[in-house]
This record gives structure tokens, sequence and C-alpha cells, in this order.
């Protein structure tokens, strides 16, 4: 009897501090990489971490309206609760420190001091723009770009004045979704509720509309260092990329099918790309642009079901992302 309760808490222990899934727990043509994860004990979807190094990993909670961070090396967190309910929807931290995350719910952009424990809401201009979801910041730091799904619009904040700046998508009901910066300084969004992606000139705030195959619902973008855009296909299930130079686009059936519902995505320092199917488990793939062929299909442990954003980080060489099984992952897809 005894034996029977050591090791149902052992159990217990491992669901709550970590899970690690080995690299032969199942076979696959592809090959496997090693994911690790960390169950936030409060829940409320864990999602969309922003890794600021090894021991910082910053997140938010959807549901449970709080701000949360994790130290993987010691698995301890750190939780702020947003009393106003906004439904944070993702976040992004500067390099001073400060977290920018999007109230969903609430029609604003929030800033978290950390050292102060200060909140500061930055109102969007216009009702219409009621929804929040992406941030990035440009590849100097300079301005937040940001997607609103529902209100229909791309904007940008300047943090110093806090002004924001709106461009409305010419497509009604498009539901701008994810949002990347290109090296040539060109926004690219995924507009979820067509076949289309947008582009933004930076300077001049011009937005173009690129159209993919018929069904595409693009829902996050990944661009790599030769500037390539690559999307998930979510409603058909593929992995597709798109060459603005000569607007080539070419697609690949992603392993799990035309119903694997391909959500989160990344690109990594040697410009693989990294996305993750939907399901239970959800399986962590990931593609060789340079070769065109998937490299690895990983199962997520703690089935993971849905990965809505991910983030790349250099120092640990991992992808880390957050699922709705309530943990936070980091995928390690490098040396």
């Amino acid at each position: 009897m005894w034996m029977r309760f050591l090791v149902a808490g052992l159990i217990f222990l491992a669901l709550i501090f970590v899970v690690n899934v080995p690299a032969a727990q199942a076979a696959d043509p592809f090959g496997q990489i090693e994911i690790r994860e960390w169950t936030v004990d409060y829940g409320g979807l864990p999602r969309d971490p922003d890794a600021v190094s090894a021991d910082e990993i910053w997140f938010v909670g959807q549901v449970g309206d709080y701000i949360g961070r994790l130290d993987p090396q010691t698995g301890a967190f750190f939780k702020r609760d947003l009393d106003d309910e906004p439904g944070p929807h993702n976040l992004i931290v500067g390099a001073d420190g400060i977290v920018w995350y999007a109230g969903n719910l609430d029609g604003y952009i929030g800033r978290y001091d950390p050292d102060t424990d200060q909140i500061e809401r930055i109102n969007m201009p216009d009702a219409a723009a009621r929804d929040p979801h992406t941030l990035i910041f440009d590849a100097q730091n300079r301005f937040i770009w940001f997607t609103v799904q529902n209100g229909n619009f791309v904007g940008r904040l300047d943090p110093e004045t806090r002004d924001v700046r709106l461009i409305a998508v010419p497509t009604s009901r498009a539901r701008p979704y994810g949002i990347k910066q290109a090296p040539d300084g060109t926004l690219w969004v995924a507009l979820l509720g067509t076949n289309k992606l947008a582009s933004i000139d930076p300077e001049t705030f011009e937005l173009r509309e690129h159209l993919l195959p018929d069904g595409a619902r693009p829902r996050r973008i990944g661009v790599t260092d030769q500037g390539h855009v690559f999307y998930t296909g979510y409603a058909r299930g593929v992995l597709g990329r798109i060459n603005p130079a000569n607007g080539q686009i070419d697609e690949w059936p992603m392993p799990g099918g035309k119903n694997s519902r391909p959500y989160g995505m990344a690109v990594d320092h040697e410009n693989r790309v990294w996305a993750v199917e939907g399901g239970r488990p959800a399986m962590f793939v990931g593609f060789d642009p340079e070769q065109e062929k998937y490299i690895s299909n990983t199962p997520i442990g703690s089935g993971g079901v849905t990965v809505r954003h991910m983030d790349f980080n250099l120092e640990t060489k991992s992808v880390w992302f957050g699922s709705d099984a309530g943990t936070i992952g980091q995928a390690h897809v490098g040396q």
C-alpha cells in the first residue's frame, strides 16, 4: 500500500514541476528533439512566452488575467494579477525590463514595470480597435507593432510618447493575427480571416495584401534571414512560404495531415522553421527550408492540445511556448 502512495506522490510532483520527454519515447521517421515543460499550478491558460534569458521567461495568463514569470533554473514562478481582467493575450519585454502586454478584452496595451510593480494603460485612439492581439518590437526596439484581430487594424505604439497609430486593413473581417518584421524592415501580418498576408512599409504605413492559395487561413508568421515569409496554414494543415522578391508561393502538407491545425511557429538561428500541430498530443514539427523537408516530429509530453505562439531564444537555443495543457515549454533545437 505504501508503495502505491509513493508512486502516486512522485507522479504528482513530476506534473507540478517539470515534464521531460525522452527522445526515444516514440518511434518517428523524422527524429525527435528534447522538450521540457513546467506546469503552471495556477492555470489560467498560460501562453505567449518571451524568453529574456536562460533564467527569465515571461508569459501571460489569458483566462487567469495575470502576468507570469518562470525561472527555469529553479522552477520558481512569479505572478502579477491584473485586477481589471483584460484577458491578456500576448506580451513582450523591452531591453529596459519593461513588460508590455495586450489587454485584449479591454482595448488597451499595458505597460508593467517589475521594479515598481506599477501598471500603465495605453488606450487605443479608436474604440473600434477593441482587441489588441499580438505585439512585437521592431528591429531597433524603437516601436511596438501590433495586430488588432476583430477590430481589423494593425497598429504602431511609440513607447516613449505613448502615441498610437492605426492602419485599417482593407479587407473586411480579415482578422490580422500573427506579425513579424523582415530583415528589410517590412512588417508581415497573417490575415487569418482570409487567404492573404499583408505587408506594411514602416516608413509610409502603406499596406499591401498578398493572395495565398484558396483556404489558406494563415495564423502565425516566421521570417528567415533570406526574407522568406513562412506561415502556418491552419485550415488546410500546411506550412507555407512566400518569397517577396518574386511572389512565389510554396506549401508543404504537415506530417499530421490536413486536419493537423498548425498554429504557433518560430524560426531558429539556422533558419529552420518550427511549428506545432494541435492535438492530444500536440506535435512539435521541424522543417528545413534549404532541403525543403521535415526534419523532426516530437510529441509534447503534457499533451499540449494547442500551442498558440512561440519565441526562439538564442542564448538557450530553444523555442519557448505555452500550451493549453497549462504548461510553459522549452524545445531544444540547437547545440
